[in-house]
C-alpha cells in the first residue's frame, strides 16, 4: 500500500493529541505516533484529501491549540510484516464463530471457522468493527442469499457469509492487496466459488447487475457517507445494509443520510466507543 506520512506539530495541552488523532481516524487515517508536542499520522494515498485535512485542523474544539502540519510520501512497503510473521491467536466471536491463521488453531470446534492469511490487508477479527459486523452477520439468515461486501479487506466478511449458506457475494477493494489477499482466502478456506472480487471504489457498482439481499461496509466514516447513495441502488425492498468503521457519536449522521435515501436503522451495537448498525430499505 502506498501511505502519506503528517507530521504535525501542536502547540497546546496534552489531550490535544490524542484529540486530534481521533478526529483524524474520523478522515481515514490509520496509524498514530505520538510524542510531546508532536503527532505523525499515516493514510493511504488514495484516501487523502488535504481539503479535508484543513477542515478538521479548522474544527479543532481547542481554540488556543495551534496547529501545523508537512506531508511526506512513505515507502511503498509493507506495513504489517511482523504482525504477518508471528500471526495472532484464535478470536471466538458469539461463541459461534472462530478466526485464526495458520500457526495457530483453535482448542475445539465451532460451527463457523475462519482461517485469515493477512497479507496488508484489514480485517481479521482484531479490530472491533470486524467483530461487530461478524457478529450481527451471523443473525442473519443468509443460506440461499446475494451478498455484496464493499471494501472486503481480507475478505474476512464475505468467507463468514459464504460459511452461514450465502449462495453468491460479491466484494470490492480498491487496493489491489485486498482484492488479490480476499481472493487468496477465499480459496484458502473453500469459499472461492461462492466469493467473485472486483478491483475498484464503489463505481464497480454500476458494472453489476440486480440487488443484493444484504449488503455490508466496514469502511470509515466518510467514505460511507460518500458511497451510502451508489449502495442504495444495490438494495430491493426490505433488504439489509450493515455498516461499521466509525464511532458511536456518528451514528447519528450515518442514521441520518440512510433516512434521506429511504432506509430505516433497526439496531446498532457497540465495543470500545466503536459502532456498526443495520438498516433496511423501506422501498
Amino acid at each position: 500500500m502506498k501511505y502519506f506520512e503528517v507530521n504535525f506539530s501542536i502547540d497546546g495541552n496534552e489531550e490535544s493529541a490524542d484529540l486530534l488523532a481521533s478526529m483524524l481516524g474520523d478522515i481515514g487515517f490509520e496509524a498514530f505516533e505520538n510524542s510531546c508536542n508532536t503527532l505523525k499520522g499515516y493514510i493511504q494515498r488514495h484516501l487523502f484529501s488535504e481539503e479535508l485535512l484543513n477542515e478538521t485542523v479548522s474544527d479543532f474544539p481547542f481554540p488556543d491549540t495551534k496547529i501545523t502540519y508537512t506531508i511526506c510520501e512513505v515507502e511503498d512497503k509493507n506495513w504489517n510484516q511482523t504482525w504477518e510473521d508471528e500471526g495472532f491467536q484464535p478470536i471466538v466471536i458469539g461463541n459461534q464463530c472462530v478466526v485464526h491463521d495458520g500457526r495457530h488453531l483453535p482448542d475445539c470446534p465451532f460451527p463457523i471457522q475462519i482461517e485469515i492469511d493477512a497479507k496488508q490487508a484489514f480485517g481479521t477479527g482484531t479490530h472491533e468493527t470486524t467483530r461487530l459486523m461478524i457478529g450481527r452477520l451471523l443473525q442473519e439468515e443468509l443460506h440461499g442469499k446475494r451478498i455484496l461486501d464493499c471494501g472486503c479487506g481480507t475478505g474476512i466478511l464475505s468467507i463468514a457469509a459464504a460459511k452461514s449458506g450465502a449462495d453468491h457475494i460479491t466484494a470490492y477493494d480498491i487496493d489491489e492487496w485486498s482484492v488479490d489477499n480476499t481472493r487468496h482466502n477465499a480459496v484458502l478456506n473453500h469459499a472461492d466459488q461462492q466469493i467473485c472480487v472486483h478491483h475498484g471504489d464503489v463505481s464497480v457498482l454500476n458494472d453489476i447487475s440486480g440487488t443484493f439481499d444484504l449488503i455490508m461496509a466496514n469502511i470509515n466514516r466518510n467514505i460511507l457517507l460518500n458511497d451510502m447513495p451508489a449502495i442504495r441502488k444495490k438494495l430491493g425492498k426490505g433488504s439489509k445494509l450493515l455498516l461499521s468503521g466509525f464511532y458511536e457519536e456518528d451514528i447519528a449522521m450515518l442514521n441520518d443520510k440512510a433516512s434521506s435515501l429511504q432506509m430505516e436503522m433497526i439496531d446498532t451495537t457497540t465495543d470500545n466507543r466503536w459502532a456498526m448498525a443495520t438498516f433496511i430499505a423501506l422501498e
